[in-house]
C-alpha cells in the first residue's frame, strides 16, 4: 500500500487531491490547521487519518511525521498544498503579515519536505509535489507576500530536485492559475476583483477547478506517469501566462 501525505486537505484543492489519491489506491495522512472531517467522510475504502495543527510550527510537523512513521513506516508522496493569501498594496503591508505568509507558504513546505524527505531518501524513492502558483512565475499587483512566497517555493522545488533526484526522490511544482475555491470566495469578498476579471483574461474563459489541479498533482506524483520529470514547474492555468493579447483582441477570439 502506498502512502500520500497531503497538506491543506480540509477543503478545495487539498480535498479533491485526497479523493483522487484514495481512488488511485493510496492510504492518506491528511494535514491541516483545521480538522479534515468532511474530506474523510468523502473517502471510500481508504485508510486515512488526519492531523490538525499549524504546519509552520516545527514541533507540529515533527510530531506528525513521527506519528506517520510509527503507523505506516513509509511515505511515497508528499503534497505541499496548504497556503494562505494576502491582498494589500506593498506600501501598506505590515511586516508581520508578510512574515506570516512566508511562514505558511514557504517555511512550512520546507519543514515538511525535510521531515518526510528524510524517510524518502532512506527508501531511495518518493515524490514531492509543491502547489505553487502562476504568482510564482510573474508579478501580480497587491500580492507582494503571496508572490514572494510562491517564487520561493518554486526555487525550493528546483533545489530539492537537484539535491535529491540522484537518490530517487523527485520534487516538482504545480502552478495553478485562479482556482474556484473557498480561498477565492474569501479573497473576492474584499472587493478587489470579480469573476469576470479572471474569466475575461483567461484564454479558456473560465477558472480552474480543484479537479484540474488535483489531476496534475497526481500525474507528477506517479512514477509510472512522470518518473523522469524532476524540478519542473507545471503550469495549469488555461494558457493565462502564455497570452500576451490585449483585451479586445483576446475577446474577439471567443
Amino acid at each position: 500500500m502506498k502512502l500520500a501525505v497531503i497538506t491543506g486537505a480540509a477543503q478545495g484543492i487539498g480535498r479533491r487531491t485526497a479523493e483522487l489519491f484514495a481512488a488511485a489506491g493510496y492510504s492518506l495522512a491528511l494535514l491541516d490547521l483545521q480538522p479534515c472531517a468532511a474530506t474523510l467522510a468523502s473517502l471510500r475504502e481508504c485508510e486515512a487519518v488526519d492531523f490538525s495543527g499549524d504546519l509552520s510550527d516545527e514541533a507540529v510537523v515533527e510530531a506528525a511525521a513521527e506519528a506517520i512513521r510509527v503507523r505506516w513506516n513509509q511515505v511515497d508522496v508528499l503534497v505541499n498544498n496548504a497556503g494562505i493569501s494576502s491582498i494589500a498594496r506593498a506600501e501598506r503591508m505590515e511586516a508581520k503579515t508578510f512574515r506570516r505568509v512566508l511562514e505558511v507558504n514557504l517555511v512550512a513546505p520546507f519543514l515538511l519536505a525535510r521531515a518526510f524527505g528524510k524517510r524518502m531518501l532512506e527508501q531511495r524513492s518518493g515524490s514531492i509535489v509543491n502547489v505553487a502558483s502562476i504568482a510564482g512565475l510573474a508579478g501580480i499587483a497587491d500580492r507582494a507576500a503571496y508572490n514572494a512566497s510562491k517564487h520561493g517555493l518554486i526555487g525550493l522545488t528546483r533545489t530539492l530536485a537537484a539535491e535529491w533526484g540522484g537518490r530517487g526522490v523527485r520534487c516538482n511544482a504545480v502552478c495553478p492559475g485562479w482556482v474556484k475555491t473557498e480561498m477565492d470566495v474569501a479573497d473576492q469578498a474584499s472587493g478587489s476583483y470579480t469573476d469576470e476579471d479572471i474569466v475575461g483574461v483567461n484564454p479558456m474563459g473560465r477558472f480552474a477547478s480543484p479537479d484540474d489541479i488535483a489531476r496534475a498533482i497526481l500525474f507528477l506524483a506517479d512514477p509510472a506517469q512522470s518518473g523522469f520529470v524532476n524540478g519542473h514547474a507545471l503550469v495549469v492555468d488555461g494558457g493565462w501566462t502564455t497570452d500576451a493579447s490585449w483585451q479586445s483582441l483576446r475577446l474577439s477570439h471567443r
